[in-house]
């Protein structure tokens, strides 16, 4: 774990974010505060991924309101 003073946090963010997505980072203020830096973790899933929904429609109601939607 590296550890940083509020400044030289301040002053290397974008260095610190990278070095984050490997390990975890402390920052320490002046007034004794100490704060973590971990990056999170990703889930692989597809932007296509959605949870279903419960619905009354059925396969034919949905495919007339596709129909009526294409002919005007």
């Amino acid at each position: 774990m590296k550890v940083f003073t509020y400044s030289e946090a301040r002053q290397n963010l974008s260095n610190l974010l990278i070095i984050a997505q490997n390990e975890e980072i402390e920052i320490r203020r002046k007034d004794g505060a100490v704060f973590s830096l971990i990056a999170k973790k990703r889930k692989a899933t597809s932007p296509f991924d959605v949870p279903g929904i419960k619905t009354k429609a059925t396969t034919q109601n949905i495919l007339d309101a596709v129909r009526d939607s294409r002919m005007g």
